[in-house]
């Protein structure tokens, strides 16, 4: 039995008409009623009472359609299930996440991931955070990394881990013999930001507020990289996120926890209609293992400079 002339009984008995079939269909009336016809040759009873301005389904129509709409509910079921599968061997992965995270967390599991299943493929797409908001509801990535607070009902949200800010600076900064740096030893000195709106900016505005001052902003830029390698240049001191910084380090380049405590909670946002694949699975347990792993050395480095203070 034709499938297509199936589906356009179905699309009219819910779309009450031609027209509402059409629409539902993408179709032309002409084209629905061809379909229609057709189905009434194949079953051989009649499945409308025409009249100039309409069709009226049959009481044999209604019958038949009891058991169409049926068995084409289930053929959807066993479609969906097919996608679902092959979602599930898909090993490509498409990733959104920050510009400065993907040195940060990602290289070293993407690097794993494609030394363990030479299959493995992915497209990273770097934004920044607003714009990863904004992207959400595109449907055009299956995983996501970035900074809390992140607040939208279609996604899963999945922590990674948390690590605190940190002040970077070249090793000849007068503030580089220190064990801490406190917001009020950057009062009056040239600072290298993150851009407005950005979490990590407006956590360190507030940490200036505590404190009656303004942070003098000599540089901003939105990739936390970029602040950290001024920084370790000398051109002022950078105020970062500890993963990035941590990640940024080269010689000649101090890293020292900052006061007021800044805490940035990384998560993993996962599209609630996507499938989760086993690649997705091994990706984002890389990323959180090697994360966590990397926010515990950065913790004991915070406990030993409050063991010994500057």
């Amino acid at each position: 039995m034709n499938l297509k002339g199936l589906e356009a009984l179905r699309a009219f008995m819910e779309g009450g008409s031609l027209n509402g079939a059409a629409e539902r269909l993408h179709r032309t009336q002409p084209q629905v009623s061809r379909l229609l016809a057709a189905l009434e040759d194949e079953v051989g009873f009649a499945l409308f009472t025409r009249t100039k301005r309409r069709l009226v389904p049959t009481t044999e129509a209604r019958e038949f359609y009891s058991h169409v709409e049926h068995a084409l509910y289930s053929l959807d079921d066993a479609m969906h299930a097919a996608q679902r599968v092959k979602a599930r061997q898909r090993r490509h992965v498409r990733i959104l996440t920050a510009p400065n995270i993907t040195g940060a967390l990602l290289g070293d599991a993407i690097a794993t991931m494609t030394a363990e299943d030479p299959g493995f493929t992915a497209a990273i797409d770097s934004r920044s955070r607003l714009d990863i908001e904004k992207w959400l509801g595109r449907e055009q990535f299956d995983l996501g990394i970035t900074v809390l607070p992140m607040d939208n009902d279609a996604m899963d949200i999945e922590p990674i881990a948390s690590i605190r800010a940190v002040a970077v600076m070249r090793h000849d900064h007068p503030l580089a013999g220190r064990r801490r740096i406190h917001a009020e030893d950057l009062r009056d000195l040239p600072l290298i930001a993150n851009a407005p709106r950005t979490v990590m900016r407006q956590s360190l505005d507030a940490a200036f507020r505590k404190i009656d001052a303004t942070p003098t902003i000599r540089l901003e830029t939105p990739n936390g990289i970029v602040a950290c390698e001024l920084a370790g240049l000398g051109v002022g001191v950078a105020v970062a996120d500890g993963f990035v910084a941590r990640s940024s380090l080269k010689p000649g380049m101090v890293i020292r926890p900052f006061e007021p405590a800044i805490e940035l909670h990384y998560v993993f946002i996962l599209p609630k209609w996507q499938a989760r694949t086993p690649t997705i699975n091994r990706l984002t347990s890389l990323v959180r293992s090697a994360a966590i792993e990397e926010a515990a050395l950065a913790n004991q480095q915070w406990l030993e400079s409050e063991d010994k203070p500057a």
